[in-house]
């Protein structure tokens, strides 16, 4: 008896056209072949995996309407973000206006020169049929100024040729809204990497790029990463790779995905056939290469190896979990250690970056009162909302997650005698939760799970560590970690220079405080942030923050000084008790000339 083919599975058809250039208008519509019986319910994510805040996305949706069969189907809100259709027998379509003007990697932006858009701004999920396919017609503007735009995506093409218009296609609504997608014209690039395709795509004026340098920059750390997780196969998680650029004024930013990153960054970052050629990155490039080795170890690291209240995303509400320094923090530390072993910088440049790193987590007294599993858990309503009284209240999961990183590292090469380090650690995470995630195997890592593999891996108790440098508040002990490997770490601070302790900004009246640091010369004088100082002992304060220092020059610590200040509209006096600067001075350098340290050098047992 012949058995019955299975039956074919309806995907679900989406439609994106860039309506309106100039009005910023992104026309989506949504068709679901087989809607719930009871009435479909459709949702758009509060939050965007990677940026963790609530950012209600669906405030952007214009109008909104729905029709099955040419005729209209009432639409009842639920709450901000979704909506319940009403029962319909057949094929139900929703037809809705998104507002794009947000010139971020989270969100959706569109003008005459180019389009851009992540899923979670723009695609509306239906409640119930995540898992089924997903198909997307990306259509080409009618603008004429669109005439010869092009998309970049790493979405796979169904009717659509590589980098063109026309529909791509997602396994299921969590790939889908994986695959941020470029639209218009850029400049294209593309290198292989262990055999896998890496696309290059910088969008935005950016005179005498120097596409060949960068393509040889990236192709020796993205191959540098697949072999540090796969040191035998030397096999990408990845059938192609998307690097997008919006290149900018003044910007900073990226956001990782599966198989892409979008970023943003200063075109002056940018390298450029018209510098002279240096060995080593300047800093503004080694700024943007640092990024794009940071998002793309976030690939493995957070992309694949997820926390397990990530396994699935719940994108209507927060997702607590305590161990994004674990996923940003390790991937912070990783981000510039690849550049090294990639051979894009030296041990000098790379100790900079460190200490660098060091000073300014040691600068804020905020690391006395949070630890970084609770800014983990807090990321939502503490470090992803910042004020100008953070440096006195949180720690960065970035920044301290990185030297833990490092403090973990460190301590597992001095107790194994060289033979294992963090890298051993991050291997067993990638082999047991993220090399078969995305192939039936999606289970994320817990905290316990976490704090057993760096004991089974090191061999040594580590979990008292944890406690202390984990969900603790303690400084780490670098300088001892570090001299077992011939390095020597001293702050080197000046206590002589006379400051304010405070943070200074711009202002047409004079200058403005940013921040005040705590016991710091100004708190204790009364100063607050956003006070705007315009004279200090009867000499004017200029806009140009620099003018603080200079007129500070010609004090010593412990002299005081009579500071003028705008408070909103009311002109304060205060006298003020200068103090030593404050401000860490970290430096890293061999203890022995000459000799390279091996906390640089991956075990070879590896």
């Amino acid at each position: 008896m012949k058995k019955p083919s299975p039956k074919k599975q309806l995907a679900i058809l989406y439609t994106i056209v860039p309506k309106d250039l100039a009005g910023h208008l992104f026309n989506v519509t949504v068709t679901v072949a087989a809607p719930d019986p009871e009435g479909q319910v459709f949702a758009l994510p509060a939050w965007i995996p990677g940026s963790y805040m609530i950012r209600e996305f669906a405030r952007n949706i214009v109008r909104i309407r729905a029709e099955s069969g040419g005729a209209e189907v009432a639409l009842t809100k639920l709450d901000k973000h979704t909506w319940r259709a009403a029962r319909t027998a057949g094929a139900l379509t929703l037809h809705y206006e998104v507002y794009a003007w947000d010139l971020s990697v989270r969100a959706a932006h569109l003008d005459q020169t180019h389009g851009f858009f992540n899923g979670t701004s723009v695609f509306l999920r239906v409640a119930g049929q995540e898992s089924l396919p997903h198909q997307v017609d990306i259509q080409r503007p009618a603008d004429p100024a669109a005439k010869g735009w092009r998309v970049a995506t790493a979405m796979r093409e169904l009717g659509a040729r590589r980098y063109g218009f026309g529909t791509y296609v997602a396994a299921d609504y969590d790939e889908l809204i994986d695959h941020p997608v470029e639209m218009g014209e850029f400049e294209l690039a593309s290198f292989n990497a262990h055999g896998v395709p890496h696309d290059i795509v910088i969008s935005g004026r950016v005179p005498n790029l120097d596409m060949a340098r960068l393509q040889a920059d990236l192709k020796a750390i993205c191959e540098t990463q697949i072999a540090f997780f796969e040191p035998q196969t030397r096999r990408a998680p990845m059938e192609r790779y998307v690097f997008m650029t919006m290149a900018v004024g003044d910007g900073y930013g990226g956001l990782e995905h599966r198989a892409s990153t979008a970023l943003i960054c200063a075109r002056a970052d940018l390298p450029c056939t018209a510098s002279a050629k240096c060995a080593e990155p300047g800093e503004g490039y080694l700024r943007f290469l640092g990024l794009c080795s940071h998002e793309y170890f976030h690939t493995w690291n957070v992309k694949r190896i997820k926390p397990a209240v990530f396994a699935p995303y719940d994108l209507q509400t927060e997702n607590y979990t305590p161990l994004l320094w674990l996923f940003e923090g390790f991937t912070s530390y990783y981000d510039d250690l690849m550049l090294v072993r990639a051979g894009i910088i030296g041990e000098a440049t790379y100790f900079k970056l460190q200490a660098k790193t060091m000073g300014g987590v040691l600068r804020g007294s905020g690391r006395t009162k949070q630890s970084v599993a609770d800014s983990s858990f807090d990321a939502w309503s503490k470090y992803y909302r910042q004020d100008e009284n953070s440096p006195n209240a949180i720690i960065s999961y970035y920044t301290k997650g990185s030297i833990i990183a490092l403090a973990f590292d460190l301590t597992i090469r001095a107790k194994t005698g060289g033979v294992k380090s963090l890298d051993h650690v991050m291997l067993a995470l990638w082999e047991r939760f993220g090399r078969d995630f995305y192939a039936g195997a999606a289970r994320g890592v817990t905290e316990a799970e976490v704090e057993a593999i760096f004991d089974e891996v090191s061999g040594a108790k580590l979990r008292s560590l944890f406690e202390r440098w984990v969900r603790g508040l303690e400084d780490l002990p670098l300088a001892k970690l570090y001299a077992p490997f011939g390095v020597k770490l001293a702050d080197e601070r000046k206590n002589a220079k006379a400051s304010l302790d405070a943070g200074i900004g711009r202002d047409p009246l004079g200058a403005k405080l940013t921040q005040v640091h705590e016991g710091g010369a100004a708190h204790k004088a009364g100063l607050s942030a956003q006070d705007i100082v315009i004279a200090i002992d009867g000499l004017r304060v200029s806009g140009n923050p620099a003018n603080v220092d200079t007129l500070l020059a010609r004090y010593r610590v412990g002299d005081k000084v009579a500071v003028h200040a705008f408070r909103r509209d009311e002109l304060m006096a205060f006298e003020v008790v200068l103090q030593g600067d404050r401000v860490p001075c970290i430096t890293l350098s061999q203890a022995v000339a000459g000799k390279k340290t091996s906390a640089l050098k991956r075990p070879s047992a590896v």
